[in-house]
This record gives structure tokens, sequence and C-alpha cells, in this order.
């Protein structure tokens, strides 16, 4: 089984139960609802599965994806005041890397965000330095610089307006937005 489905299937139901949570607890109290889609996956605090190196599963590469399929890229998370990339960071960066080199006719924006402690003008620079680390490593992975762009919207656009350490974690992030438009490389449309 392909890496990627083991990371899914370990982390699913602790995603729906934390869906669960959230649904339930953002209808009290006259507080607007967040939307559940947008919470991170836990595999943050959650370790990988492990297999053991005596199993010798062959691996079957993954099939190649239809070049205007819109790859569906996870978000990056970082620690408090860092944009440095963790190493379960890289695991996800790698499988981003891996469908934006399998789809190049498409560009994406990389957006930087923080929590909401600091100043604007921090935490705006502070996402810059996230964003502009995610795209130099997705370039090390293989990925053309030239359809990477970035910005940074600091603490402006937080995904969890909750004041405390969870909601913060979830805020410390960088987006991917790709544009829906796939560029015309070779051909002379």
């Amino acid at each position: 089984m392909p890496l990627l489905w083991k990371r899914l299937a370990a982390v699913m139901p602790i995603s729906l139960a934390l869906a669960a949570v959230l649904l339930f607890t953002t209808g009290c109290g006259g507080r607007k609802a967040v939307k559940t889609a947008d919470a991170p996956a836990p595999a943050i605090t959650t370790p990988a599965p492990v297999s053991s190196p005596k199993q010798t599963e062959p691996e079957t590469p993954e099939p190649a994806l239809p070049k205007t399929a819109v790859p569906a890229l996870e978000k990056v998370y970082f620690d408090f005041d860092r944009y440095d990339i963790t190493p379960m960071m890289r695991e996800v960066l790698a499988t981003n890397a891996q469908a934006l080199r399998q789809r190049s006719n498409f560009e994406v924006v990389i957006e930087g965000h923080c929590d909401e402690r600091g100043t604007i003008e921090y935490n705006l620079a502070l996402g810059d330095r996230r964003a502009r680390a995610v795209k130099d490593y997705l370039v090390l992975l293989g990925v053309d610089g030239s359809r990477l762009s970035t910005v940074s919207y600091g603490k402006e656009r937080p995904v969890n307006p909750d004041h405390n350490e969870q909601a913060w974690a979830q805020n410390r992030r960088a987006e991917f937005v790709v544009r829906t438009q796939p560029r015309f490389s070779d051909s002379n449309q």
C-alpha cells in the first residue's frame, strides 16, 4: 500500500473525531461555525505509523495522474515563531512536490500565515519567510520555481479564530492555491 494511503488510514479516525468535536462545540455561544475541512489533520502531534523493517512489500509505482486534474495539496504547519520546515512537514512537501511534478501545467500561489500573536508587520514578514521556505523546498524537490509564487497574509486570515494554543497551531501554516487555468507550455494555442 503506498505511503500516502497508510498515512491517511492512520489519521482518518482522529480527523473525524476532531471534526465532530469542532462541529458540536462551534454551535454553542453564538460563535460562527468553523469549517471542519480547514482544520489541520492532527498528524502534527500524531506519530506516523511505524512499518516493520521485516515487511518487504513490493512497491508498485503510482499511476500517472491526469495533467488536467487539479492537485489537492496539503497544508504545511510551523512551530511558534519559526519558519523552518520540520521533518514531518518535509514528508508532506515531498507528496505535494510529486503531485506538482506530475501536473506541470498548473501554477501555485503559496500563502504564508501566522497566529494572532505579534504585530501586523512582524507577522507579515514571518508569513513571507514561511511561504518562501516552502517554495525553496519545493524547488529543491524538483518543482519548477517559475510556477510558484508567494504571498504573506500574516495574521489576517486565521482558520481558527479562537485564542488558545490549538487555534494558534492551526493558524501557523502555509497553504497552496492552485491556479485552475493551465498554462500553455508547448502548444501554439
